[in-house]
């Protein structure tokens, strides 16, 4: 009798280790709230600052404005802590800086220090050396780097540089990236056609380049431009077309000569950022929990783009 109960005993205490053993620790490994994914169509965590400057580097002097995060927002703010990537920003044919303001502080606040040249402005500008000053203002935030009393000192990561632009600037931004082996990364937004042919250095550049356009453009259309460019690039590269998106819609406002689409600004504008800041932080090695929103489910599906792409 006493031998039965004691079996009894330790068969029941078996199996109550084996249950405790099998049973999930749910508490564990199970997060109490659902986990918020990164949307850098949003503002980002960094006050915006910005100064005025004059770039002369690499046998280029031109005025430039640069975006980028600071301790506080506003002009010639400090910048913030740490070590910031670096951008150069091509501006639109006869388009003044000011007319992407808004997408260069959106870039800033999620700390991408961000040089926008004012040259080549006029009605008949260079391309080729508007890509020479865009590879220029990579340089001299290279020498700022190192530069004692200088607001960017130390606060540069000169290993993560990327080139963008839009329009003209777009063509000249791939001009730039195939002559520049530290451009990391290109992101252009209705990248025209340049002489000498941005088509061309598509073809052989290194970088992973990124190519956004509308699908209502009348100015540099996708067929015609980012298509061909996309189609010249071997691999790493992605073509989003923002259905019924605009040449000028990736602009603040619309001026003279301007088009129009089918969606709004606002709505074109919040698409390119989601889609271009995610694409520059995660391809500049900032942030591989992006991975979906480039070359994912999430990028494939996102509303209102639609994505090829040659990973």
């Amino acid at each position: 009798m006493f031998r039965t109960l004691m079996r009894s005993m330790a068969a029941l205490l078996l199996g109550i280790a084996a249950i405790v053993t099998l049973a999930p620790a749910a508490d564990a490994h199970q997060p109490t709230a659902a986990v918020q994914a990164v949307d850098p169509s949003t503002t980002g965590s960094f006050p915006v600052a910005y100064t005025d400057v004059t770039v002369s580097a690499a046998g280029r002097s031109y005025s430039a404005r640069v975006w980028y995060p600071g301790t506080t927002a506003g002009a010639n703010a400090p910048v913030a802590t740490g070590i910031h990537p670096g951008l150069a920003f091509g501006h639109g044919f006869f388009q003044a800086i000011t007319q992407y303001e808004s997408l260069l502080k959106h870039y800033a606040s999620w700390g991408i220090i961000t040089v926008v040249p004012k040259s080549q402005g006029g009605l008949f500008p260079n391309h080729s050396a508007f890509a020479d000053d865009l590879n220029a203002a990579l340089t001299w935030l290279t020498t700022q780097n190192t530069t004692s009393g200088s607001r960017f000192a130390d606060r540069v990561d000169t290993t993560k540089y990327a080139v963008s632009g839009h329009s003209m600037g777009g063509g000249a931004a791939l001009l730039a990236a195939s002559r520049n082996p530290a451009v990391k990364s290109v992101t252009t937004l209705a990248a025209a056609e340049t002489n000498p042919s941005a088509v061309t250095a598509s073809s052989v550049l290194s970088a992973p380049a990124q190519y956004v356009g509308g699908s209502a453009d009348t100015i540099a259309g996708v067929a015609g431009n980012q298509q061909k460019m996309y189609d010249a690039k071997a691999s790493r590269t992605q073509l989003r077309v923002i259905t019924g998106g605009f040449h000028c819609g990736f602009e603040d406002s619309s001026g003279f000569g301007c088009d129009s689409g089918s969606v709004s600004r606002a709505v074109q504008l919040k698409l390119t950022y989601g889609v271009t800041t995610s694409w520059l932080l995660y391809t500049l090695g900032l942030d591989s929990s992006l991975q979906d929103q480039v070359w994912g489910s999430a990028a494939q599906n996102l509303a209102g783009v639609v994505y090829s792409a040659k990973p």
